[in-house]
């Protein structure tokens, strides 16, 4: 990466939802542990309806789901059953095997609710991959922070800007959420080789260069560069050290061996998969 790459998004949707998906991208694969972002936009549901993903299957991988707005219920085949509100870290590693459900819950269906938030996927290292699964919740007053000049960061996840998150990363990471006013600045440090940054709100400046919104923008490795609010912004900051290898990414399932996503697919075709206690339904093995 000797030079700034621009990822316009893709336009996906969800149960339902609009999502932009940045990455991955044919031009970039990664960025740090990351091999997936979904920003998914703001969206209102009314009355007696809401988000439904229904039963299915990861491998070689964590999800992080951070909400802006609203609200999500996580189950999964460890028996977590996890309310996960704005500003809190929803962390599950699949390791060698687990599915789950993420929907909207059962009172903000009748009342009808909004969401907005992102969900990232971080590969695991290579000698992680074959782990045991597990899941964590972090409450957003546990979540590191700093505001000063202007600027707020929340420490989501790893470490960066003097803070770190309680979050079990497995990798060298970095998840901030930004604030900035008008007129305030911060650079963007090297201590993580590969870094990229996602404008959700408002103008800014990248050196003297406007960022555009909803688009990841990766940085060039070794690089410093300054941050500039032309008036009230929001922004997450990714990145971490490169992936230990390529990975395979295949529907839900992501390994830096191919012959393990197959059998994986092959599992969950056949039912043999771990299951979400109280979950009837499940989404197919796409053909």
């Amino acid at each position: 990466m000797n030079d700034i790459l621009t990822l316009r998004p893709r336009a996906e949707e969800v149960a339902g939802l609009p999502i932009l998906r940045p990455l991955p991208a044919a031009q970039c694969r990664s960025v740090g542990p990351f091999v997936f972002f979904d920003h998914m936009l703001a969206s209102a549901y009314p009355p007696g309806q809401g988000m439904d993903v229904r039963q299915h299957p990861h491998i070689g991988l964590s999800t992080l789901t951070y909400l802006f707005e609203g609200e999500l219920q996580h189950k999964d085949s460890l028996g977590s059953d996890q309310r996960v509100q704005p500003g809190d870290v929803s962390w599950m590693t699949a390791g060698a095997g687990v599915a789950h459900v993420e929907r909207t819950p059962a009172e903000r269906v009748a009342s009808g609710s909004r969401i907005h938030g992102l969900q990232v996927w971080l590969a695991l290292p290579r000698e992680e991959e074959e782990r045991a699964p597990s899941y964590s919740h972090h409450s957003a007053a546990s979540l590191p922070q700093q505001d000063a000049l202007g600027v707020r960061i929340r420490l989501v996840a790893g470490s960066g800007f003097c803070l770190e998150s309680p979050v079990p990363v497995l990798s060298p990471t970095l998840y901030a959420d930004v604030h900035m006013e008008a007129g305030a600045t911060l650079l963007v440090p090297t201590e993580h080789p590969q870094r990229a940054v996602y404008l959700l709100d408002g103008e800014v400046l990248l050196d003297d260069q406007p960022l555009a919104i909803n688009t990841l923008t990766v940085l060039p490795e070794g690089v410093q560069f300054s941050l500039a609010a032309c008036g009230s912004a929001h922004l997450v900051i990714i990145g971490g050290a490169p992936l230990d290898g390529p990975r395979r990414m295949n529907w839900n399932f992501v390994s830096s061996d191919p012959q393990r996503i197959d059998a994986a697919r092959a599992r969950w075709a056949a039912g043999d998969w771990p299951h979400v206690p109280g979950e009837t339904t499940r989404i197919e093995l796409p053909r």
